[in-house]
């Protein structure tokens, strides 16, 4: 459907190995990065699953090539993500704000529920693979036990985690918090594919007031070197991503 549209020239999608150039007397100019089926190991337990995307313009004048999606996120004109669960909903951003849809079986349309939607300046639920502690960096190690045992008093963070990251960051749009899947021993390079996953949810998430980071900068700025590259993803309500980066400058300088 996508090289059929007449729209795109160039497009990347976690299933393929290489970039899928479209042919020359359909070519528009847009490359498209997506993930079409986000948490599909959750689908035999019935679990939530999505598709996520981001939409970048051609640059150069040069033949469609994998190169033209090696673009930072920062460049990004069209993100968002669909997800499938209680409902079906696509949360879609075109750099003016966030607007959620939900589909009506009854119209067979996506019609508006919720428009410019923003983030909680701070929650009180944080998401990560508490199964992966045993590879967490120190300041993940930290960060994580402020939340379980915090020392001013206040109440503990709930967790949540599905293991299905549309609908983890789903949530931590629509209730505040942060989801955390840090670089650890096993993937020192995080795990999660910049361009078609974390790219499209860290622009959705600083669309409505959120941040993003890789723990070194913000993952909008980073510059792709290969279409599969992989990142660390931090993201969420302002408040508690800068708590965590807190906890990074403060491994950075024991060192």
């Amino acid at each position: 459907m996508l090289q059929s549209s007449y729209s795109t020239c160039v497009l990347v999608s976690e299933e393929n190995k290489d970039a899928i150039i479209t042919a020359k007397e359909k070519r528009g100019k847009y490359v498209v990065c997506f993930d079409p089926l986000d948490g599909s190991s959750n689908i035999d337990c019935l679990a939530s699953i999505g598709t996520i995307f981001a939409i970048y313009r051609k640059t150069s004048e040069d033949e469609p090539s994998e190169k033209d999606a090696l673009q930072p996120g920062r460049n990004i004109v069209a993100a968002g993500y669909a997800l499938y669960g209680s409902a079906t909903l696509v949360a879609l951003s075109t750099g003016q704000g966030v607007d959620l849809f939900m589909l009506d079986p009854a119209l067979g349309e996506f019609v508006l529920v919720e428009k410019d939607v923003k983030i909680k300046q701070k929650g009180k639920i944080y998401s990560l693979n508490e199964g992966y502690a045993k590879y967490f960096d120190a300041a993940t190690t930290e960060y994580v036990q402020k939340k379980k045992f915090p020392e001013d008093g206040s109440a503990p963070y709930g967790a949540r985690y599905v293991g299905s990251m549309v609908a983890d960051v789903h949530r931590t749009l629509v209730y505040g918090g942060i989801f955390l899947y840090p670089a650890n021993q096993k993937s020192p390079k995080g795990k999660l594919r910049l361009l078609y996953e974390c790219n499209p949810v860290a622009f959705i998430i600083e669309q409505a007031g959120g941040l993003a980071t890789t723990g070194t900068q913000p993952v909008l700025d980073v510059k792709p070197e290969s279409i599969h590259q992989r990142v660390p993803l931090i993201l969420g309500s302002p408040d508690d991503v800068k708590e965590y980066l807190t906890c990074v400058q403060k491994s950075q300088a024991g060192r």
